[in-house]
């Protein structure tokens, strides 16, 4: 119900105040609470929760109708903006206690780059090769499997997008700037949710989100 209602208000106009916040949130370390106890062990044990989460599961819903509805709006108008719901940032956003961070001077995202690192990764997460194909066409579809992405509407980061980015520093510190980090905590993540790469695509095909 929250999922539905959130997505109501978005088609009926305040999806941009919600992806606003979102990414307001995302991007002010300074004002950001500070993590609580029972998330600094979390982290400290390597787990940022992969279970379900009603209120980010509810954003998630939100970004997507947002996007949906922007992309309705322009189809309408005959625009054609090309623009995609992601955005690369040129500066690793903070938040959750964490300040923002530069990316290493001359370093770019490789896409191709990264797709290797994870495919190298899949036996170690307990996925078999047949997992694969699931995998790349998520995170494509979620980032174009740059490190750098942000979702517009939603402020999720990273290659895996999580949200927020910050959950990603229970596979690692550096993991607003390193590919390596991000995708070992991405597979964790879809380990601990949906089990493989295929059920988390399978989700993400009914629902434009996992």
């Amino acid at each position: 119900m929250i999922g539905i209602g959130l997505a109501a208000v978005v088609v009926l106009g305040g999806g941009g105040y919600t992806a606003f916040r979102a990414v307001e949130n995302a991007n002010a370390p300074k004002t950001a609470e500070p993590l609580s106890l029972p998330e600094m062990g979390a982290l400290a044990g390597g787990d940022f929760s992969a279970a379900a989460d009603p209120k980010t599961d509810a954003l998630k819903e939100a970004a997507v109708q947002a996007y949906r509805a922007d992309k309705l709006k322009d189809a309408r108008s005959g625009a054609k903006t090309g623009f995609d719901w992601v955005e690369v940032k040129k500066k690793a956003p903070g938040g959750n206690g964490f300040p923002p961070a530069n990316f290493p001077p001359g370093s770019t995202p490789s896409p191709g780059s990264n797709k290797a690192i994870a495919r190298s990764m899949l036996a170690s997460a307990g996925f078999g090769a047949d997992q694969w194909g699931c995998l790349e066409r998520l995170w494509q579809k979620e980032s174009g499997w740059n490190e750098r992405a942000m979702n517009r509407y939603s402020g999720a980061y990273g290659i895996p997008q999580s949200l927020p980015g910050s959950k990603m520093a229970s596979a690692g510190p550096n993991w607003q700037t390193d590919a390596a980090t991000q995708i070992k905590w991405g597979l964790g993540y879809i380990k601990g949710r949906y089990g493989t790469p295929c059920g988390a695509w399978g989700h993400s095909q009914s629902t434009g989100w996992y």
